[in-house]
């Protein structure tokens, strides 16, 4: 997949135009999201970056920006606010992650901007949300996981709970689903004519994430007698001879059936009753382990190569983007020397691209400035005054 640099925005959302203020994790992955689709976002950024910057890495290796331009400017500067709120009211959508209050300090709050143009589309982006007793105390990924409860869940059975992290919180709970509040109150707004302001918590987002397993709690189905909580023999991870892992998920009786035809353990005592039997998971579990142990991850992956029995090797952040269908697909982009996820999902008229590579602190200062119709000895003085930072060169 090519980015497209050069050439007019497309994508299903060319012509919005976002403000996002820099942040950390699921602020900034709703802002990549947004840009992949087309949106123009322009990433207000502060001199010496931000947290993120030291944690994830600043300009070309910054992959939650890519497609967006940087402008690089003092929030607290006051020569800073009437450019901000100038283009915050040229805007289509506002991204925000701060903890509640801390707009509203800086004099851009929902009730300012909106003012200045009814149409915007304001998103809050928080753990805990913009109100409620944990609305102003600090958390992470796994602390919203936890108390949605779907922290709880990742755990292996009898084991220590625990979940890969930021998907729940951060990125799914978070960014992924005030991309979707944002796209909703887009399609909204055009009819209406009016934007809002979207409270998206992250402990929320990932308790709605975790939809399924409340299900499957109503029905008494969870922990111990589940199918899906490391507790089934058919639905685990075996390490091999090599110390590396599969992914053994025949769940469905045609698909267990199959894989213990090619195991050799069709008429074998251990698996020949019911699928579903808990009480025989332990003493099948204990042999699979012995058994997937006694050859290499390339052994097992070649035996059922051509099968539906749901066999697959667990892939390391490295092995993934050389994989085959991942290949085939296109499922991996380098940019700026940088592998990393192809834009998802794929939409047949108006695709995803990658706009450019992420910009370094304030690049697009000036380019952003003067679309607002600064002048460049305007720049220079704000710059000069320290309200802005232009890119060096």
């Amino acid at each position: 997949m090519e980015t497209n640099a050069s050439a007019g925005r497309s994508g299903p959302l060319a012509g919005i135009k976002v403000v996002e203020f820099a942040g950390i994790g699921p602020g900034p992955f709703c802002g990549m999201l947004l840009a992949d689709m087309g949106a123009e976002v322009t990433l207000l950024e502060r001199a010496g970056g931000t947290f993120a910057s030291q944690l994830f890495g600043g300009g070309r290796k910054a992959v939650a920006n890519r497609g967006k331009k940087s402008l690089c400017i003092d929030l607290k500067n006051p020569a800073a606010g009437p450019l901000v709120m100038q283009l915050i009211a040229e805007s289509d959508v506002l991204i925000e992650g701060f903890r509640p209050g801390v707009m509203e300090r800086l004099g851009f709050g929902p009730d300012a901007c909106l003012a200045a143009n009814p149409r915007l589309i304001y998103g809050r982006m928080t753990g805990w949300g913009q109100d409620g007793p944990l609305a102003p105390r600090a958390g992470h990924d796994a602390n919203y996981a936890a108390l949605a409860g779907v922290l709880n869940a990742g755990r292996r059975h009898g084991g220590a709970p625990w979940a890969p992290p930021t998907l729940l919180g951060d990125m799914g709970g978070g960014g992924l689903l005030l991309a979707w509040g944002i796209a909703c109150a887009l399609f909204e707004a055009q009819r209406s004519g009016r934007g809002q302001v979207i409270d998206a918590a992250m402990c929320e987002g990932a308790a709605l994430l975790g939809h399924g397993l409340f299900n499957l709690q109503a029905l008494g189905e969870w922990e111990g007698r589940c199918a899906i909580d490391s507790s089934a023999p058919f639905y685990d991870v075996y390490q091999c001879a090599d110390g590396l892992w599969l992914s053994v998920c025949p769940l469905e009786p045609q698909f267990y059936a199959s894989f213990l035809e090619r195991l050799g353990l069709a008429a074998d005592p251990d698996f020949s009753g019911a699928q579903y039997d808990s009480r025989r998971w332990p003493a099948m579990k204990q042999r699979l382990t012995t058994l997937f142990h006694g050859q290499p991850r390339i052994y097992w992956e070649n035996l059922f190569a051509d099968s539906d029995d749901c066999v697959w090797p667990v892939l390391g952040l490295g092995e993934a983007p050389a994989h085959p269908h991942n290949v085939a697909r296109q499922a991996f982009v380098e940019v700026a020397g940088v592998r990393q996820p192809a834009p998802a999902p794929r939409l047949s008229r108006t695709p995803a691209t990658i706009g450019s590579a992420p910009p370094l602190l304030g690049e697009h200062s000036r380019e952003r400035l003067a679309a607002l119709g600064l002048s460049d000895q305007e720049i220079d003085r704000l710059a000069g005054l320290g309200a802005v930072t232009l890119a060096a060169g």
